[in-house]
């Protein structure tokens, strides 16, 4: 019998849908379309993303091991849920992660100061536009664009992760008109002390920043609040 041989494209292909399928339910996700512990049915996601069970099958481990989906036996998949106690160790985290690569960021240069102010701005025309999925995702480059100046990169990647578990909760704070403009505000003067080179403030207003979109987030594990 003669050997089944596979297209060299074929495995490519495979993975560029699951790459697909992955973006398409982190966007639901940070857009708020998909809640926080609610199921994600795979025949439903598959009919709705025009492919077939598998590519959803295997996106939705790879967002499992990332955090963002939970899998509980004879259940299935659902967006993750954190108790108010993982809530509060996500924002510790960040306050220890965060504050030790800033103070590590060399002053930046020219360049790359334009660069993150053009994602502030950016994240203020999507403010003005009320793109709330636009904000989200802009809001994370601008916040990257900081971190990526250090050379911490091991200790960066950690907060990659450790951002990707309160995602689902992300989009809440954005629906508040007083808290969108607050961010931009504080996105602005970070801009400011990083091109100041003031690491200290920088620190400061992370801090600030920070506590206030936890402040807002926890608005939803407040008792009588869905969990």
């Amino acid at each position: 019998m003669p050997s089944r041989k596979t297209s060299p494209t074929a495995a490519p292909a495979a993975g560029q849908v699951v790459a697909r399928v992955v973006d398409e339910i982190t966007q639901m996700i940070v857009s708020g379309e998909l809640l926080p512990g609610q199921q994600i049915r795979q025949e439903h996601m598959a009919a709705a993303l025009g492919v077939s069970r598998l590519p959803v099958r295997e996106a939705l481990r790879q967002l499992a091991a990332d955090g963002l989906v939970v899998h509980e036996q004879h259940v299935g998949f659902a967006v993750t849920r954190l108790s108010r106690s993982e809530f509060d160790q996500v924002y510790l985290m960040r306050r220890l992660l965060e504050t030790e690569v800033i103070r590590s960021l060399p002053r930046p240069g020219a360049d790359e100061l334009d660069h993150i102010a053009a994602l502030a701005e950016e994240v203020e025309r999507a403010a003005a536009e009320t793109d709330l999925p636009r904000m989200r995702v802009l809001n994370t480059r601008f916040h990257f664009a900081i971190f990526d100046l250090s050379e911490l990169n091991l200790v960066v990647g950690q907060i990659k992760r450790v951002w990707t578990w309160a995602l689902p909760y992300h989009a809440v704070y954005l629906h508040d008109e007083a808290g969108r403009a607050r961010i931009l505000a504080e996105h602005r003067e970070m801009v400011a002390a990083l091109g100041a080179g003031d690491v200290e403030r920088l620190v400061e207003l992370m801090d600030t920043h920070r506590a206030g979109s936890s402040d807002q987030l926890s608005l939803m594990l407040a008792p009588g609040v869905a969990r």
